[in-house]
């Protein structure tokens, strides 16, 4: 089940690109490695960030073709 408190900031990462996604998804994990548990609820901000991540890697390599009619 999905936390509420989590929703609006996952909701708003899923509309970052891929670079983006990463650089933040990073910096994150290097702060919770430097500092033990500097936020609450870090470890499921990186956990859901992680997903978003993976599920945009897998998007970046399809290539989507263009219908028939725009091809002309």
């Amino acid at each position: 089940m999905a936390n509420p408190l989590l929703l609006p900031f996952l909701g708003w990462a899923r509309k970052l690109r891929f670079p983006t996604l990463f650089k933040v998804t990073a910096a994150l994990f290097v702060l919770s490695v430097l500092i033990p548990d500097p936020l609450p609820l870090v470890d499921e901000i990186l956990l859901g960030l992680g997903t978003l991540l993976l599920a945009q890697w897998k998007q970046r390599g399809q290539v989507i073709d263009a219908p028939p009619e725009a091809r002309r």
